[in-house]
C-alpha cells in the first residue's frame, strides 16, 4: 500500500510538471498512463503493481 501511494504521488508530480512545461510526448503519455492505472486501481493495476514491486525489490538487492 505504501509503495502504491508513493507511486501515485510521484506520477502525479511528474505529470504535473510535464504538463506545465508543455513537453507532451511519449514519456508524458507513459507517465499519465501509469498515473491513471495506479490511481484508478483497475484490474490492470494488480499486474502493474506486481511488476513495480519486482523492480523495486531488484533495485534494493543491487
Amino acid at each position: 500500500m505504501a509503495v502504491t501511494v508513493s507511486l501515485v504521488l510521484l506520477f502525479g508530480l511528474v505529470l504535473f510538471f510535464l504538463l506545465r512545461g508543455k513537453s507532451l510526448g511519449y514519456g508524458s503519455a507513459f507517465i499519465a498512463t501509469g498515473f491513471g492505472f495506479f490511481l484508478a486501481s483497475t484490474g490492470a493495476a494488480g499486474p502493474i503493481t506486481d511488476l513495480t514491486t519486482a523492480v523495486i525489490d531488484a533495485i534494493q538487492q543491487l
